[in-house]
Parts: structure tokens; C-alpha cells; sequence
């Protein structure tokens, strides 16, 4: 051979599956928000009719979850940028630090917002008496969220995708904090005396489950910019992979990194001891166009060639 053999070409499918990720994942986003915008209108106009604090701190809840939404949306686009000579291994960390960012402001908000109705509750009860049918404003959020959960989830299982499934489960979230609020107002109708006291708890419940999402969402995310070891279903994935590929006769180390939309592989590969330089090139060009073909996430392998002796390890 009197040239450099060239690299094997990626097929377009691989291009084709990494575009749509960021495509469904913002139109995913993007029919959330259409949603949460019409049960905070729903809700502030019900605050307004019913002045009722489960109903203002739901909504509340439901703004920051837009907000979030924009923030992600940005940060999702800014990670799918191509790596650069400033960024070698991609823009990836843009999204979870977008997710962490608005973690913190979550756990930062519920916190206020539970204190500041910890001192409504033991300040002197108050005459007023809340209307009777202010509850039905949350639950017929309830529904709607519970609706677009099951439509995202579903989405989410058909096009396997664990982006459209983390989605899909913050309507989940979403609806148990329009239940609790409903909950709460629900028993206004049978205890009117106590109403504003029930309407403070069910307000009070909310933004303590803003708390305890938000600690749960900055978790995740610093797993991520802290570069935490992936479930054990990706290293059977590539390692799989890796085997399917003639002459690759074991593998050894592997390590993989996340990063937002990205995935890095680094592994090691044996083959016959006896093998020349250039069919060892070849067979880990193979190995890296058969890991990107099934796991369309990794943007980088590394592959490490060792020479293969049985029962070495």
C-alpha cells in the first residue's frame, strides 16, 4: 500500500438520526410550553376569581417550568454545535449546565416560596372563605398535562429516545402539582372555614415538590458535568458493537463520557499479535463506524489496538 487508507465514511443515516434528536426534542419542548402557557393563564385568571394561593403558586410552577424550557431549548442548540479548535470535543455541556442552572433556581424559588406561606399559615386565620369550585381550574390541568404525558412517552418509546422520555416525565411532575393544588382546594368545598388554612398547606406542598424536582434535575446534571459513569446498557451496546466487527477477537478497557447529545468512546481492542499495522487500522476504522452506526450519540471513538492472547485476562 503506497497511501494512507482512507477513513470509512459514515453513513447518512448516522447524520440523519443526530439532526433529529435536536429536531424532536425542540418541537417536543415547544408543544410543552403552548401547553403550560394556557394553564397559567387558566390559573392566574382562576387567582384573580378565587384568590387562591394554590392556584397563583401552581402557575408559578408552571412559569418556571417555561422558563426552563427556553433556557434548555438554547442550550440544547448550543451544544449540537460541531466541535471547534477551541472546543475539540464539541459544545455537548451547554445543556446540562443549562439544566443546572435552572435546577438551582428551582430549589432556590421553592424554598422561598414555602417560607413565605409557613408564615401565612401561623399568622392569625382569616375570615375569608375561598369559592367552593376553584379546584376544577387544577384539575382540568391535571388532565391536560396527563394527556401530553402519555402522547410524550409514547413518542418517547417509539423513537427510543431518552431526551422526548425526561420531557414526558416533567408533565408527570407537572400534573401532581396541579393535583395537590386541586386536592387542597377540593377541600375548601367540604371545609370552607378552613379554606385560606388548607389553600396555604396545598401552596406550601407545591413548593416544597419544586424543592425536592429541583434537587433531583441539578443531581443529574452535575452527574453529567462531573462526567459519572453511564448505565451498564451502553458499555454491553459498544462493546457489542465492537465484537461484530471481523478480526477484533476481545475487548479490554472501555470508557465513555456524556456530555448533553454527545457521547466519547475510548476503547481497546485485541487482535491477532501477528497482524500488520495497516489491517489493524482498518479493523479499528470498522470499529468506530460500527459503534457511531448503532449508538448515533457518540461523536468520537478512540480505539487502542493490543494483541490477543487467550485467557490474559
Amino acid at each position: 500500500m503506497d497511501k494512507f487508507p482512507e477513513a470509512i465514511p459514515l453513513p447518512p443515516s448516522y447524520l440523519i438520526a443526530r439532526a433529529r434528536r435536536k429536531i424532536q426534542l425542540v418541537k417536543s419542548i415547544w408543544k410543552g410550553i403552548i401547553f403550560r402557557l394556557l394553564i397559567i393563564i387558566a390559573e392566574i385568571v382562576g387567582f384573580f376569581f378565587f384568590s387562591s394561593y394554590s392556584l397563583l403558586f401552581d402557575g408559578i410552577a408552571s412559569a418556571v417550568d417555561v422558563l426552563f424550557s427556553l433556557v434548555l431549548i438554547t442550550g440544547i442548540w448550543l451544544a449540537a454545535k460541531p466541535p471547534d479548535e477551541d472546543h475539540p470535543f464539541g459544545h455537548g455541556r451547554y445543556e446540562p449546565l443549562a439544566g443546572l442552572q435552572l435546577a438551582v433556581f428551582m430549589i432556590v424559588g421553592g424554598a422561598a416560596l414555602a417560607v413565605q406561606q409557613f408564615f401565612s399559615v401561623i399568622e392569625p386565620p382569616s375570615d375569608k372563605i375561598l369559592n367552593p369550585w376553584a379546584w376544577t381550574i387544577p384539575m382540568g390541568a391535571v388532565l391536560l398535562l396527563e394527556i401530553s404525558y402519555r402522547f410524550m412517552i409514547h413518542q418517547a418509546k417509539v423513537n427510543n429516545s431518552p431526551a422526548l422520555k425526561a420531557d414526558a416525565v416533567h408533565f408527570r411532575i407537572d400534573a401532581l402539582n396541579s393535583l395537590f393544588a386541586a386536592v387542597a382546594l377540593l377541600l375548601v368545598a367540604f371545609f370552607p372555614s378552613f379554606s385560606t388554612t388548607f389553600d396555604h398547606f396545598g401552596a406550601m406542598l407545591i413548593a416544597a415538590l419544586m424543592v425536592v424536582i429541583g434537587i433531583n434535575a441539578a443531581r443529574n446534571n452535575i452527574h453529567q458535568l462531573m462526567d459519572r459513569k453511564p448505565d451498564k446498557k451502553y458499555f454491553d451496546l459498544i462493546r457489542e458493537s465492537a465484537m461484530s466487527v471481523d478480526g477484533v477477537l476481545d475487548t479490554e478497557k472501555l470508557r465513555i463520557q456524556l456530555s448533553g447529545p454527545d457521547a466519547h468512546v475510548d476503547i481497546d481492542i485485541e487482535v491477532d499479535p501477528v497482524m500488520n499495522v495497516v489491517e489493524a487500522h482498518r479493523i479499528s476504522q470498522q470499529v468506530r463506524a460500527s459503534i457511531q452506526k448503532v449508538w448515533p450519540a457518540v461523536r468520537d471513538v478512540v480505539v487502542h489496538i493490543e494483541p490477543y492472547y487467550p485467557n490474559d485476562h
